[in-house]
Parts: C-alpha cells; sequence; structure tokens
C-alpha cells in the first residue's frame, strides 16, 4: 500500500505499527511517508508522491515546514513522547548544579595509582562542597509536557516551584497544584534554579542574555534542556565567569561553552533513553498511519488538527492555501458536500468530505484550482 522512507535509524517498536502491506526503505525516490529523527531535510527533495513527514521527538528545526506546508505535506511531531526521558535529565542538572558533581568525580578519577586515596579524599572533598535542592525555588519557563513534569518531581523534592507559560490552559494548571504562576521577569528574579523548556522561536531566540541574567539573583542556577540558541552564550559565559551564575548547565555542546569552569555540558541526551525512542516512534507512526488511511491529522506543526469519524464508503482529502472556506470551494467544483469537516491554521487549511461516490479523477481535478495545494481520495 504505502511506501514509508526512513531517513534515521527509529525504533523498532514503529515498525509493529505500520500494517502489513507498508513497505518500510531505507532508500526511496517516491515515498508516501518519511518518518525521521536529526536528519537535516532544508536540502531534501521532496517528491509529490509525498504525504508526511514525521518526526519521531519534538523539534522540527531539522525541517522545512513551510515547504512542506506549500507542497500539501502535513509535518507531524510527537510532543510529550520523550517527555519524562528529559524531565529525569533536568533532575539530575539541579543536583550537578547543587552538589558539584560532575567536577567531583574527575577529581576523584584522577587518583587512580596515587598513594593513600583515603586520605586525599578527605583532605580534597571540601573543593566540592555544594547545596542541597530543598527548600530551594526552582523557576520553570515552559510548563507543557516536560516542564510540567519537573514541577511535579521538584515539589516532590521539597522544592517551591514557581512558573511561566502563557499559553497554559486551566485544566493543566489546576493539575500543577501548587505551581505559583508569575510573570517570566519575577520568575528571573525570585528563582534559585532556572530551567527553560520553551521552543525555539524568533521570539524566544537568546532568551537567557545580559539583560535577564542582570535581573536574576546573584548564583543563580540555570538548566537548558531546551534549545541551545535560547541562550546568549557570550552573555552566560561571562556570568559564570564573574559568579553571577553558579552553575550553567547545557544539553547542547557549542564552542563557546566547553572548558569553561562552572559550565556543565551533555551531549543532547535529553531524550536518549530506549524507552523515550520507543515511544516517539510508536506516536510517530501512528499519526502518519492515520493520515494515509483516514486522513485525520493528529499533532501536525504546519496545518491544522482534523479528525472525522469515516461514514462513507470514500473519503476526499484536501489542502489548501489562502482558502477561507474550502466548503465553497469544493462545492464550485461538483463535490458532494453534504458530509464535510474543514479546519484552517493561518493561511493553510484541510478538509475531510466522506462521499458515496467519488473517484480518482476528481482529485486530479481539484489540483488544478487556485489554491489547491494537495486533493486525494482514500478508497
Amino acid at each position: 500500500m504505502a511506501k514509508i522512507l526512513k531517513l534515521n535509524k527509529i525504533s523498532k517498536v514503529a515498525d509493529k505499527v505500520f500494517p502489513s502491506s507498508y513497505t518500510l526503505t531505507e532508500d526511496c525516490a517516491e515515498p508516501d511517508g518519511i518518518i525521521l529523527r536529526s536528519f537535516k531535510m532544508h536540502d531534501y527533495p521532496l517528491a509529490d508522491s509525498l504525504l508526511c513527514v514525521a518526526r519521531a521527538g519534538a523539534g522540527v528545526n531539522n525541517i522545512p515546514l513551510d515547504k512542506c506546508a506549500d507542497k500539501g505535506i502535513v509535518v507531524f511531531n510527537t510532543p510529550g513522547a520523550n517527555a519524562n526521558a528529559v524531565k529525569e535529565l533536568a533532575t539530575c542538572m539541579l543536583f550537578m548544579c547543587g552538589r558539584r558533581l560532575a567536577p567531583a568525580m574527575e577529581w576523584a578519577q584522577s587518583l587512580k595509582g596515587t598513594e593513600d586515596i583515603g586520605k586525599q579524599v578527605e583532605d580534597g572533598k571540601k573543593a566540592f562542597i555544594g547545596g542541597e535542592v530543598f527548600g530551594k525555588t526552582l523557576g520553570i519557563a515552559g510548563l507543557g509536557a516536560i516542564g510540567s513534569k519537573l514541577a511535579q518531581t521538584a515539589m516532590a523534592l521539597g522544592m517551591k516551584v514557581i512558573g511561566y507559560d502563557p499559553g497554559i490552559t486551566p485544566e493543566r494548571l489546576k493539575a500543577l497544584g501548587d505551581v505559583k504562576m508569575v510573570s517570566l521577569e519575577d520568575l528571573y528574579r525570585e528563582a534559585d534554579f532556572i530551567s527553560i523548556h520553551v521552543p525555539y522561536l524568533e521570539s524566544t531566540k537568546n532568551m537567557i542574555n545580559a539583560n535577564t541574567i542582570a535581573m536574576m539573583k546573584d548564583g543563580v542556577n540555570i538548566l537548558n534542556c531546551a534549545r541551545g540558541e535560547l541562550v546568549d552564550n557570550t552573555a552566560i559565559v561571562a556570568a559564570v565567569k564573574s559568579g553571577k551564575v553558579n552553575r550553567y548547565v547545557t544539553d547542547f555542546p557549542c564552542e563557546e561553552v566547553l572548558g569553561v569552569d562552572g559550565i556543565i555540558v551533555t551531549p543532547h541526551l535529553g531524550a536518549s533513553t530506549p524507552e523515550a525512542e520507543d515511544n516517539c516512534a510508536h506516536m510517530a507512526a501512528k499519526q502518519m498511519v492515520d493520515y494515509i488511511e483516514n486522513g485525520n491529522i493528529v499533532n501536525s506543526v504546519n496545518y491544522p488538527a482534523l479528525t472525522k469519524e469515516r461514514t462513507n464508503g470514500k473519503r476526499l482529502c484536501v489542502c489548501t492555501k489562502d482558502v477561507a472556506d474550502i466548503k465553497n470551494l469544493l462545492t464550485a467544483n461538483d463535490v458532494d458536500v453534504t458530509d464535510v469537516k474543514e479546519a484552517h491554521r493561518g493561511a493553510y487549511g484541510y478538509a475531510i468530505a466522506d462521499v458515496k461516490e467519488i473517484c480518482g479523477c476528481k482529485a486530479d481535478k481539484l489540483m488544478k484550482v487556485a489554491g489547491v495545494l494537495k486533493a486525494r481520495v482514500i478508497g
């Protein structure tokens, strides 16, 4: 039936989700779907056959979203599938800030082959005295799947948690319990530890910079498991060297932050667990199958969410741009619209119409209509 191209090694869990009629391959010129993790697609050719791209993870900076949208290609991600893995790494980072674990472990390893290790330990351990997280204030910027899990863990550790998230829903806020919501400026001013969990956008680029660091407490600790570009590296290095920032822990190595005392760097380990990879692969594959076979869109980053129960034998799915009313467009082109749903996301629209009698040539005709990017019939 469908051909699925893997641009990265994907957990075998995905193979079990795709029906046996699907062909899974690492080399295909005309795939129906692409599943990937970190492969950079910006210069990758997008075949006319391509219906969807699924990122087995949350970030989609490696995918040309607008280019895909303009070709009627729906791009999916898997929000929350790796949330527990990232939350656990962020929790580890809390302790690494407070207890100076990284330099302490490195120093302990250097004792191999020396005399009287026990005495050296007792004499040297005072260089690695650190503080506890209990009773401290953790500020979390972004209370999505990861930030919310971290908030619950931090409160269980005896921390006070304050949060900033202008898009938080009442339901998620209620589930957070004792988390106090504050402005971003107040979060910077009040927190002993700051953990950022926001998407990388033009508005969030370098949100941690010289000006925002100046608002923070002396000796603040900053954790970054989200995106390297959220932090101005020049500013953070200067703040760590001056002592304004006690520790900066980042999961995104780059030349500027490597080898700086007080900056702890991990090699993008946030979602690097078998459990997270399995969860992401399962969710990505499930979303692709539902779209290819039913036209349903869940967790797309470039098209509106839209799902519809099957009511007739055949289904027409249409992706549009700059079409305010897809139903009228279909009517004008002799499509029965008595059973149709549509949704819009900015300039891009999507419609599903269940029609008893329709053939592929109708979709071919629609593809020639202004504003229609992709039209297909699912039998």
